[in-house]
Formats: structure tokens, sequence, C-alpha cells
């Protein structure tokens, strides 16, 4: 993929995040300032999936979990973007030698202040971020497929707009696809936002 194509592409996805941005900020003291009428625990369970959840939050605590900072998002998204038209490669976690799917989810989220995330994409779904309702997704989040079997075996990054970035299959390269396809729409399980210190910190100040 040429140079300035990834270039143009990056800043369109991208730009959306800086007003984004700013109306988030507008929204903390209200997030800082919320205080919860009654502790909620939250318990560990598994969905048929396999994927570990916080069953027992409300829907208005799970609107508290931060989203990462515009410029941790814009990180990973800039460097999700910037190796698209990699070719795939079972293992691979790297420009050079390809990637498969939770290997492009690793080099995007390295070292922008995430936790450090596990290798495959099972164990990111079952034990690692906090997970989201679809329709409160925000670009950086990931979100999770089971392709040929009832367990996750698919981890791709959001975009935004519907839109995610992923390493498909074998004979594939990193492209760009959107949860509006019947088949996306189909294998979808879950999604989790990844804790980074900055939200895990947000979130003990909440309790």
């Amino acid at each position: 993929m040429r140079p300035f194509f990834k270039t143009w592409l990056t800043i369109c996805l991208l730009m959306p995040l800086a007003a984004h941005a700013t109306n988030r900020e507008q929204r903390l003291p209200n997030v800082n300032g919320y205080t919860p009428k009654s502790h909620v625990s939250a318990v560990t369970s598994k969905n048929k999936h396999g994927v570990k959840g916080l069953t027992h939050l409300s829907k208005a605590d799970s609107k508290l979990v931060p989203p990462m900072g515009a410029k941790q998002s814009s990180n990973v998204l800039s460097r999700a973007v910037n190796v698209l038209g990699t070719p795939y490669r079972w293992g691979g976690s790297s420009p050079s030698k390809g990637f498969d799917c939770s290997g492009l989810v690793k080099y995007a989220f390295n070292g922008v202040g995430a936790a450090d995330l596990p290798r495959t994409s099972n164990a990111m779904a079952a034990g690692h971020g906090q997970k989201v309702e679809r329709k409160d997704l925000k670009p950086g989040d990931l979100i999770f497929f089971n392709i040929k079997s009832r367990k996750v075996n698919h981890v791709a990054i959001y975009l935004g707009n519907d839109r995610f970035i992923h390493a498909p299959r074998r004979g594939k390269s990193v492209t760009i696809d959107t949860l509006k396809k019947p088949y996306w729409e189909s294998h979808y399980v879950v999604a989790k936002r990844v804790q980074t210190k900055e939200s895990k910190t947000l979130r003990i100040a909440q309790r």
C-alpha cells in the first residue's frame, strides 16, 4: 500500500478522535463526580462462548468505564493503519514477518500505556479488559468473533462507525472491515475495553 494513501487514511480515521476527545473532556467532571448509590460487586462468570465478563454491573456503572485517552487511541489506530496490507502469517506479530489477528493487536498496543495483553484472542477476551456493550464502542476497543468455533478465536480493533481493522486469515492481509456485513454480525461475540493505567486509576477513584 502506498505511503501517501496510508497517511491520508490515517488522518481521515483519527480526525474524529480529536472532536470526541474535546467532548469527553467536557464530560469528565460528571464522571469523576459520580457516586454510586450502593456498592455493586463484580462477579466473574462465563457465557456460552467461554468469555468471562462482569455480570453484576448495572448499565449506568458500565458506562463509567473510561475509554483510552485521545492520544493513546490515536497511537493505537495509527500503528494499526500503518501496517495495512501486511500479509497474514500465523504467529506473526511484526510488519516484517506478518501478523495474525492477536499479533496485530499486540503490535498496535505496544508502548502506548496499555496493560500487557495476552497473546491469543481467546485469552484477551476471557481475562483482560472491561466488557462494553456494542452501542458503547469507542475507537481502540477490542471486538471478538467466533469463526468456525463456539469459542472466541478472532480479534479486531474498533475504529469507529462500525469499522474495524484486523488480520483476517491465511492468504489475506491486514484490512479494514465493517460490522454491518452479515458475516461479521453473525460471528460477533463480545467487545472489551483495554484497561490502561489511566483508566484503572479513574475507576479506583470512582469507588
